[in-house]
C-alpha cells in the first residue's frame, strides 16, 4: 500500500506568539480582509517570505536569473507587480498585495457581496464560479484574467432583507414609545400621590 501521504503545514507560527503589537496589527489586518482564523494570515505571511527568500538567492547568485523571471512572470499573471518589474521591487511586496488577489476580497470589491463576511459565505456555500466553474475557496488567488470571469454560479439576491431588521426594531421602537411614556407617566403619578399622602 505504501507510506501514507504525510501532510505538511503550509505556513509558519510566528516566532513571539505574545508580541502585543505584532498581535494588534495581524488582528487589524483580519479584520480588513475578512479573515476567518489567523491562520489564513499567517499562510500569507509564509507565501511572501517563500517569494523574498527566492528573490535573495537569485540576487546573491545561488539561482539563475530564469528563476526570477518566472517568479516576476507569475506574480504578474496575479496582478501584485508589474510584468517589466525589478527583483528589487519583489522585496518591496507586503502581505496586503497577496491578501488583495484572493477571491473573497475580489468578490467584495466587484459588488458582487455587500460585505467581505457576505463574500466569504456566498463563497463556502457555492455561489460563486469563475468561468462557470463553482470555487468554493475564499482564499483562492484570482489571476487578473479571471477577473472579468467571476460571477454566480446559480442566482441569489446579495439585498435579499435587507433594512427588514432595521424597519422592524424601528417599528417595534415607535411602537413601544407611547407604552413607555404611559408607564412613566404613571409612575410619576404614583410619586407624586405618595408625596402628596406623606405631607
Amino acid at each position: 500500500m505504501g507510506s501514507p501521504k504525510r501532510l505538511r503545514k503550509k505556513y509558519e507560527m510566528p516566532a513571539n506568539m505574545w508580541d502585543s503589537s505584532r498581535i494588534a496589527q495581524q488582528h487589524e489586518i483580519k479584520e480588513k480582509y475578512g479573515l476567518k482564523k489567523m491562520r489564513e494570515l499567517w499562510q500569507a505571511e509564509s507565501e511572501l517570505s517563500r517569494i523574498r527568500k527566492n528573490v535573495r538567492e537569485i540576487l546573491a547568485g545561488r539561482e539563475s536569473e530564469e528563476t526570477g523571471r518566472q517568479i516576476i512572470s507569475r506574480l504578474a499573471s496575479y496582478g501584485i507587480v508589474k510584468p517589466d518589474a525589478t527583483l528589487d521591487e519583489l522585496l518591496s511586496i507586503g502581505v496586503d498585495s497577496l491578501l488583495e488577489r484572493r477571491l473573497q476580497t475580489v468578490v467584495a470589491k466587484k459588488g458582487l457581496a455587500r460585505t467581505l463576511k457576505q463574500a466569504r459565505q456566498l463563497i463556502t456555500h457555492g455561489f460563486i464560479a469563475i468561468n462557470g466553474k463553482k470555487v468554493t475557496t475564499p482564499s483562492y488567488e484570482v489571476r487578473t484574467s479571471e477577473e472579468s470571469l467571476i460571477g454566480y454560479y446559480k442566482p441569489i439576491d446579495v439585498n435579499a432583507g435587507v433594512g427588514k431588521a432595521e424597519q422592524k426594531a424601528e417599528a417595534e421602537a415607535h411602537a413601544g414609545m407611547p407604552e413607555r411614556q404611559a408607564k412613566e407617566a404613571e409612575n410619576s403619578d404614583s410619586e407624586k400621590n405618595e408625596n402628596t399622602e406623606a405631607s
